[in-house]
């Protein structure tokens, strides 16, 4: 009988688990800070994004001015099929998925999972673009959107067409580039320029021209004549 004792202690302590040796909790916080450390690591905006109005308001004579091209030959799966981590924009390789390092820098009131702070539980989103309050939770239908501010089709147009399939993929997926919006609002605004759409609440005018110039900047996107023109317009309606 003797040789049963130490398989009755090593099934007692299997069934016990990690609260046997009291480190549950020390484990448990362990992982969050571990997973905590690289989301934090990674900044919310890129160094001088968005670009102030007197900077702004600059760029659009630097920018090369040019009709769209190859239109035709523009597809989604062009800047990759889905969200990415692995580039090198801004919030690449810190491990969250683009989408959810959109909603953890735009939502308000934010809820991050306990065990991976990735994810977010629920939120407030004060929708830029039309001033709707929509809320957030996880596994639920939302009216929430990520949008590319200079949309992937209008990039494409302005010469991402020549781009590497990394580079396009960094673009896709560049914290500076995206937005969360509206659904209805995004679907509205589709791949149209900034001749063509603008955000209905003109108070948020100013700081969507300052967005869409600095990222024409940043890729070295051309613009169109009317484009030019209606960011001009728009940068015009900043505070001195």
């Amino acid at each position: 009988m003797a040789s049963s004792r130490p398989f009755a202690v090593a099934l007692a302590l299997a069934l016990a688990g990690p609260a046997a040796t009291g480190c549950h909790h020390d484990d448990t916080a362990s992982a969050r800070a571990s997973a905590v450390a690289p989301v934090a690591q990674v900044p919310p905006a890129g160094a001088g994004f968005p670009p102030d109005a007197a900077a702004a308001k600059a760029q659009p004579a630097r920018l090369k001015v040019e009709r769209g091209r190859n239109w035709e030959t523009y597809k989604r799966e062009n800047f990759g099929r889905y969200w990415s981590d692995e580039t090198d924009a801004v919030g690449g390789r810190n491990g969250c998925d683009t989408r959810d390092d959109v909603l953890r820098r735009d939502l308000d009131d934010l809820r991050e999972g306990d065990r991976n702070p990735c994810v977010v539980l629920s939120g407030t989103l004060h929708d830029p673009y039309t001033g709707k309050v929509l809320p957030y939770t996880y596994r639920r239908a939302t009216q929430i959107q990520t949008d590319h501010v200079v949309a992937l089709g209008a990039a494409w147009r302005g010469g991402a067409y020549a781009w590497t399939p990394q580079r396009r993929l960094e673009y896709a997926n560049d914290l500076d580039v995206l937005l969360a919006v509206d659904k209805r609002t995004n679907y509205d605004k589709g791949s149209r320029t900034a001749d063509k759409w603008q955000p209905p609440r003109r108070a948020y005018r100013c700081e969507y021209a300052r967005r869409y110039t600095g990222i024409k900047a940043k890729y070295g996107l051309s613009v169109t004549a009317p484009e030019k023109l209606a960011l001009q317009d728009m940068l015009a309606t900043c505070p001195q």
